[in-house]
């Protein structure tokens, strides 16, 4: 006990070269932990909403935008396709699919996003309420639990949709029906958390469509071939002749997410398929969240290979202040040894200066680190609406913490093997 507090005097003795040291440990360290936090946080994000989605279809455009878009409402859609087009995906009993969920994009509430759907959103996402009813009628709203917390949305709350994605008080719907909160759901760590839940009907209402509402939703719901509406279902609906105005080609939805009954070379080539055959695009999330993953991977080993450049530069800052310090020291340690010590209580000296100097930069470091990717989750959450716990400790962060230990004690190493080896008749006749 003596020894770490005589070390530690020692260490406090050039105040400079001391946090020196600790800021090159510090930043080093804090660098790789905040990779490892932000890496593991993001991808634990984008996995879990995942939910089984083999496949998104949409607009021309970026297939990644699509599924960060579709999936992740993180960006921008690429644009709508019409609902006779999506038609041939959302019919059931298709023999290839065995979930199609639509979602209709662009209008939001305070900066959270309004997805016109239907139930096997629901199902898809496998959501449960904590409290009231799921949306039967156009204009009703199951909020995320985590926008119903922060907007302070209950049951039989009322609101205006704005629309666009961002909030804007110019840009509010104030001529349509309000929309009614009838449920709130359950907290599931998912995307659902933050969005607000309608009817597509609604979608289409808001934007001036008030007079054709069922005969299209039915066409989209599981419940059996003799609810499809369409050019090719072989019935006559005569109680719809009324909206032959507004035929279901006028009506447009943002994109599918599309669950496969198997996974097969007819499942494999579904996509290229429809990316060369129609005017829709399929992506698949796996396939451009590995891409997404590569291009942050680049940047993720930069940001590591700089952390290990800075890492050896503490290191040599280490060695260079305890074998710099040794030439002064050598009177002291030499008194040490009249007084009893033994060459191995000297060695043992000098390796504990290296560990605290490593122990205390490492947990400097690490909490930097948690601070640091506390702020950027801030960041994040008021601009993507995502939540990003700081209060996350990984595993690899203890075995970071060792191996810099363990690089502090090798720095002292020959400085502390000197140490060992003062001569105690010739240093005190020199001194």
């Amino acid at each position: 006990m003596y020894s770490l507090w005589l070390s530690w005097k020692h260490l406090v003795h050039k105040p400079a070269q001391l946090t020196l040291n600790l800021v090159l440990i510090g930043l080093s360290t804090g660098l790789i932990a905040a990779v490892l936090l932000f890496s593991r946080m993001l991808t634990d994000r984008l996995d879990r909403n995942l939910a089984g989605v083999d496949m998104v279809i949409g607009a021309k455009g970026s297939p990644l935008q699509l599924v960060l878009a579709g999936m992740y409402h993180i960006d921008v859609p690429t644009g709508n396709i019409s609902l006779e087009e999506a038609q041939a995906f959302l019919r059931p009993g298709h023999p290839l699919i065995a979930t199609a969920v639509p979602l209709s994009l662009g209008d939001s509430h305070k900066g959270y996003r309004i997805v016109g759907t239907d139930a096997r959103f629901l199902e898809l996402y496998q959501l449960a309420l904590a409290d009231g009813k799921p949306f039967e009628k156009p204009m009703e709203v199951v909020a995320g639990s985590r926008v119903a917390r922060l907007l302070g949305l209950k049951i039989g709350s009322t609101f205006q949709s704005t629309h666009g994605l961002d909030h804007n008080e110019d840009l509010i719907h104030e001529e349509s029906q309000p929309f009614v909160v009838t449920g709130i759901l359950e907290p599931s760590g998912t995307v659902a958390d933050q969005l607000l839940l309608t009817p597509t009907e609604s979608v289409w209402m808001v934007h001036g469509d008030h007079g054709h509402s069922h005969a299209d939703m039915e066409s989209m719901t599981p419940e059996g071939e003799d609810h499809v509406h369409g050019p090719d279902c072989g019935h006559d609906h005569p109680a719809h002749e009324e909206h032959a105005e507004e035929p279901t080609e006028a009506r447009e939805i943002t994109s599918v997410l599309i669950r496969f009954k198997v996974r097969n070379h007819l499942t494999l080539n579904m996509p290229r398929s429809i990316n060369e055959n129609t005017n829709l695009q399929a992506a698949s999330p796996a396939i451009e969240l590995n891409r997404l993953y590569g291009l942050m991977g680049t940047g993720v080993s930069m940001l590591r290979w700089l952390a290990m450049v800075i890492m050896v530069a503490a290191g040599l800052s280490i060695f260079v202040s305890l074998y710099g310090s040794l030439k002064e020291r050598r009177y002291e340690l030499a008194l040490l040894r009249v007084m009893g010590s033994t060459p191995t209580y000297l060695f043992r000296l000098i390796l504990t200066e290296g560990l605290l100097l490593a122990l205390i930069g490492a947990v400097l470091g690490i909490v930097l680190a948690h601070a640091g990717i506390s702020l950027a989750g801030h960041y994040l959450e008021q601009e993507w609406r995502y939540a990003f716990p700081a209060d996350l400790f990984l595993v690899q962060e203890l075995w970071l913490m060792g191996i810099v230990v363990v690089f502090g004690v090798l720095a002292a190493l020959l400085p502390a093997w000197q140490a060992r080896k003062v001569d105690i008749a010739q240093t005190l006749t020199e001194g």
